[in-house]
């Protein structure tokens, strides 16, 4: 079986979890202890940030 590969990056997750207040949470006890609804905001937030970035580039 292959190793399971993550599709964001850690820095983008530190970022969005920064930005919405539950880096603490990771940084001191892993992502584990995210509620769902919060890792679904920091999905949602990492999607608003990457449609962002698709916005701005240019084509």
């Amino acid at each position: 079986m292959s190793a399971r590969r993550s599709i964001m990056s850690d820095n983008l997750k530190m970022e969005c979890a920064r930005e919405l207040g539950v880096y603490d949470i990771v940084k001191n006890n892993g992502w584990g202890d995210v509620t769902s609804k919060d890792c679904g905001n920091v999905v949602r937030k990492a999607i608003e940030i990457a449609e962002r970035n698709v916005k701005a580039s240019p084509q």
